[in-house]
């Protein structure tokens, strides 16, 4: 959702301009690479609150947080002048979620070691800056305390339109936007065939990885009845580029499938000569025909279609790579888990067969129903005749062969079966990381969250 303004622009003339992103993301496997995007939360360590963009007052501001990591050979990205984000010249990039959450899009790497070796180096600058202010960072799926009043918004283009626009398709999506924080995995295909192969495996277990990953039990300093208040946020923030796409499990499944969705999916803007343009609502087949209201006889470019692509949520996305969305932000632990656990499913030949045997016969509609319940029992909830738990040390079994099958080892002789370590421990156990934090609050926590800051701060 943070990703800049795209500056192609190459006119699009058919649907094959509008295919053809995706047929480019196509990878010989020895160039399939991974990519890890984490948000966190930063809040002042005085009273807990989030920062805003510009401190006051002496206060710490998110561009306090900015400034200090161009110290680390971080450079400026601007908008209308003002520094919104900052790209690293050997990959990847730091962005600003709407309501300050700071995230690490990770550059794409070979190996899970690389990539926590990547976010290790991601916190240590961040709490060599953040110790200099009177920050804290915490991931977590949801902000515990504060409410929507009190989140800050930052200053870019596109988020005023969202802002606007969230409201009248949805009731959540400003919450979404304002105090959510998320894990992401960013992954290659092969081929068409492969993509859509992989496409259908990563959705079907989409809800187990909410389930798994479900860390965000509180809102406003109470239980708020979830364990992935996060992943129920997504049921009502809008149902026109939010949810679980059954049309991927259907024949005829492919980039002009997915192209077909996009196209139905309303529009948010078009960014021109570093102005973002209102076109919410409006339809990107109108814009190429020459028709949107919003610029009445302009027709799109290749900018404005991979622009308009980033504007879809559904629990998995296909840009030119298949992007994973289910899991809540978390520790640093968890954050490498993530890549471990669809690299093994998904890049190794065997395990992706023993995976797509596995969800071949679930329907689109036990998928959508598990997901819908996941939210609030997580690995409790139950699918055929066992619970998530149960189904989870099956899946977990197949990714841990998968990695060891890839033998990518660290300088200590290790392979990348040790970052799937943790998941065992929470399947075995049966209770995700939010039913912990639940019994810390009902017991040594005294009914506050504020210790969550302290215990759980990166």
């Amino acid at each position: 959702m943070s990703a800049p303004a795209t500056p192609n622009t190459r006119p699009v003339t058919c649907k094959a301009d509008l295919i053809a992103p995706f047929e480019a993301g196509c990878k010989p496997r020895e160039r399939w690479r991974v990519g890890t995007e984490h948000e966190k939360f930063a809040f002042t360590l005085r009273d807990l609150r989030p920062l805003p963009y510009e401190g006051v007052d002496g206060a710490p501001g998110i561009r306090d947080m900015l400034e200090g990591l161009k110290g680390f050979g971080w450079r400026t990205v601007e908008e209308n002048g003002t520094m919104i984000a900052l790209s690293c010249p050997q990959g990847g990039s730091v962005t600003l979620e709407p309501g300050g959450q700071l995230e690490l899009s990770g550059a794409p790497l070979e190996t899970i070691h690389q990539t926590c070796a990547e976010v290790s180096t991601h916190h240590r600058n961040l709490k060599a800056v953040a110790s200099e202010h009177g920050i804290g960072l915490i991931g977590l799926g949801f902000n515990p305390k504060w409410g929507r009043d009190d989140s800050p918004w930052m200053p870019k283009g596109r988020y005023a339109i969202m802002r606007r626009h969230m409201p009248t398709v949805g009731t959540l999506g400003l919450d979404m936007m304002l105090r959510t924080c998320t894990v992401q995995v960013n992954l290659d295909y092969e081929s068409e065939a492969d993509m859509v192969r992989k496409f259908r495996v990563a959705l079907a277990l989409q809800p187990l990885v909410t389930a798994l990953w479900a860390n965000s039990p509180f809102s406003e300093g109470r239980p708020n009845g979830y364990l992935s208040y996060r992943s129920h946020i997504w049921t009502d923030t809008d149902p026109a580029r939010c949810g679980m796409l059954p049309f991927v499990f259907e024949d005829g499944m492919g980039f002009e499938r997915y192209v077909d969705y996009m196209l139905d999916v309303p529009m948010y803007f078009v960014h021109r000569e570093g102005r973002y343009i209102d076109a919410a609502g409006q339809s990107f087949r109108d814009f190429m025909a020459g028709r949107l209201p919003a610029l009445p006889g302009e027709r799109p470019t290749l900018g404005d279609w991979t622009d308009h692509i980033t504007t879809a949520f559904p629990e998995v996305r296909l840009k030119s790579y298949l992007e994973m969305r289910g899991a809540d932000g978390g520790p640093w632990s968890r954050i490498c888990a993530l890549p471990g656990f669809w690299v093994g499913l998904l890049y190794d030949s065997v395990a992706l067969d023993e995976a797509d045997q596995l969800t071949r016969s679930w329907t689109a509609a036990e998928v959508s129903a598990l997901r819908d319940q996941v939210p609030a029992r997580a690995l409790a909830t139950r699918f055929g005749d066992r619970t998530l738990s149960e189904l989870a040390l099956e899946v977990l079994d197949i990714a841990r062969r998968g990695l060891a099958r890839r033998t990518r080892l660290n300088s200590q002789g290790r392979d990348e079966t040790c970052f799937l370590d943790v998941l065992f421990e929470i399947a075995d156990s049966g209770r995700c990381p939010a039913e912990e934090h639940l019994d810390s609050f009902h017991g040594r926590w005294n009914g506050s969250v504020d210790p969550l800051f302290v215990e759980y701060a990166y």
